[in-house]
């Protein structure tokens, strides 16, 4: 199976969002039962690294990312970097102490994961977080380098998915590792996973109304609050003449209206600081209801991108500026 967002792009991808949702809540309610049964749910630091293939990439990789994140090394006996790198890897991970699980994939012997991953050359290293696949590097890299890029990885599938990782007990057995329970249905999901089967049907307009619908009944509906902010920004672009958009946009730099536009398409196509450079640019150059209506559009894509998201933050401090 392949990881859902495996375009990498991660801006408007509402099954990443149902994911995260999921993530969090099952990273929370494993942590309740193994507190209800007085244990951690540790698993052995041999567990840490392991060997994946085709046949167990979904439940090794896919279903293993809810709980913690998964880092993959793609790798080949013949290739000499990677035998520079793969223990390293290994190291670190039982170093991390769970914060996250190494999977190592031979690309000889899985080939159509190597393609999926859209791998060019290994050593090559990704995560999985939540179902999401996320490129780390590729090639040799240095030890700094890939304690850099771990830390920032497991920060991430803290703060965006609740995700804390593993317990480790040096202890228990290898293979013992807890079941995670099943996570209760929520009053909503029937409404939330039609609003998501309207996504892939390219009903927009159903989609937009199946989100409006649970926030009519749960205003603070997180899940639904970001679906509905992302598939009304789908909704606007989806008839859209992207040259004629980029043109008019490039001809009238003050033009609210033309840059709110092509703010969309910026961040549809994954440029998410280029949109919000363009509208605080613009807020800067424009009075009344121009810059109230480009600031509102910056406020909406805010929302699409995750309040979390650190170009956010960065994206609100600069847009303060802009206005005082």
């Amino acid at each position: 199976m392949q990881p859902r967002n495996m375009s990498m792009s991660g801006v408007v991808d509402l099954a990443a969002v149902k994911a995260a949702q999921e993530a969090k809540a099952k990273a929370e309610q494993a942590r309740a039962e193994a507190a209800r049964h007085g244990g951690t749910g540790a698993v052995s630091p041999a567990d840490l690294v392991i060997d994946v293939d085709e046949a167990g990439f979904e439940s090794e990789v896919l279903q293993r990312s809810t709980e913690v994140p998964v880092v993959i090394d793609f790798w080949a006996e013949w290739c000499e970097p990677c035998k520079q790198l793969s223990p390293v890897l290994e190291r670190l991970a039982v170093e991390y102490g769970g914060r996250f699980l190494l999977a190592k994939i031979d690309v000889d012997a899985n080939q159509m994961l190597m393609q999926q991953f859209g791998v060019q050359g290994i050593p090559a290293v990704f995560a999985v977080v939540a179902g999401q696949a996320l490129p780390l590097f590729q090639g040799a890299a240095g030890e700094a380098q890939i304690r850099q890029t771990l830390d920032q990885l497991v920060q991430v599938a803290e703060e965006r998915f609740g995700l804390t990782g593993l317990a480790v007990d040096p202890e228990a057995e290898p293979g013992d590792r807890p079941v995670a329970a099943e996570r209760p249905a929520g009053p909503h999901d029937a409404a939330l996973e039609a609003a998501v089967r309207a996504l892939d049907a390219g009903d927009l307009a159903g989609a937009v109304q199946a989100y409006k619908n649970v926030l009519g009944e749960d205003p603070g509906n997180t899940e639904a609050k970001l679906g509905l902010a992302q598939a009304e920004l789908l909704q606007r672009v989806q008839d859209a003449d992207p040259q004629k958009v980029r043109q008019e946009a490039a001809d009238k730099p003050g033009d609210a209206r033309a840059q709110i536009a092509a703010a969309d398409l910026d961040l549809v196509g994954g440029h998410v600081e280029d949109a919000f450079g363009r509208l605080i640019d613009t807020v800067r150059v424009t009075a009344g209801d121009d810059r109230d209506a480009v600031r509102v559009r910056l406020l909406e894509l805010f929302e699409v991108v995750g309040a979390d998201d650190p170009r956010v933050a960065a994206a609100r401090r600069a847009l303060a500026r802009a206005l005082f």
